[in-house]
């Protein structure tokens, strides 16, 4: 691999000077971008959705634990291997303390169509300590697109129709049985939840801090999300992707 010029410390800072001013201009738009983003109208959530966590049955402002806010990542399974998928994994081992979070009126919740039982065996075999809830056998994952069934509900993903999805190569999202990743973020008034934005892809990509330490590299990022494996499996030959 070619390594970047070699030059003098004045004809670096020159460079790195511009590139500070197309930073800062990021640095700006992405505020901007944010604004918008909390400028979206929002849509009463009056369905009565059931979730199964280590305390019991609870309905989608239980999930709230009392806050404002609810973000919920629609965590991926692989129900062959009965196991979370490899990406969604990478994703929440950059989950740091919650009490930050909590302390903002908001929290952050896993969410998966899989049994309870195989979820807590593996939140246990990974460590974490986020609320993470099952959803399976309701109509959550289907209703917020995380997850496709035709016999349920059209074929959509990241805001993309079946054949949407098929044209650009997306096949994975588009068969019917499959689970997709994304996030959804929900406010509470009252009794009332509204659902304010989800986002799905790449969309998520902010939280991986992995990645964002890489971006500052010369060596960047090296490898797709998907190719890192569970964190107690590094080392491991037979380690790989087990999703998308």
């Amino acid at each position: 691999m070619e390594t970047p010029a070699i030059v003098s410390r004045e004809e670096w800072l020159k460079a790195r000077t511009e590139l500070l001013e197309k930073e800062k201009e990021l640095t700006r738009a992405r505020d901007a971008l944010n604004a918008e983003r909390r400028a979206l109208p929002m849509v009463e959530v009056a369905k009565p959705y059931v979730f199964r966590g280590p305390g019991g049955e609870a309905g989608l402002a239980g999930l709230f634990e009392g806050r404002r806010q609810l973000i919920v990542y629609h965590f991926m399974w692989v129900r062959e291997a009965d196991e979370g998928c490899t990406s969604c994994s990478f994703l929440v081992d950059h989950v740091g303390d919650l009490r930050h979070l909590n302390d903002s009126e908001t929290t952050l919740a896993l969410v998966s169509r899989a049994p309870l039982d195989s979820i807590e065996r593996f939140r246990r075999r990974m460590g974490w300590q986020v609320p993470w809830y099952s959803s399976d056998g309701g109509d959550f994952n289907y209703d917020f697109h995380a997850s496709n069934d035709e016999a349920v509900a059209p074929v959509e993903y990241n805001y993309m129709d079946k054949a949407t999805l098929e044209a650009k190569g997306l096949h994975f999202f588009a068969q019917n049985g499959q689970d997709g990743h994304g996030l959804s973020v929900f406010l509470r008034d009252g009794d009332r939840v509204f659902h304010t934005y989800s986002t799905f892809g790449r969309g998520p990509e902010v939280l991986l801090n992995t990645y964002n330490y890489l971006d500052f590299t010369f060596l960047g990022r090296q490898r797709h999300v998907s190719e890192f494996p569970h964190h107690d499996r590094y080392g491991d030959a037979g380690a790989g992707a087990c999703c998308h």
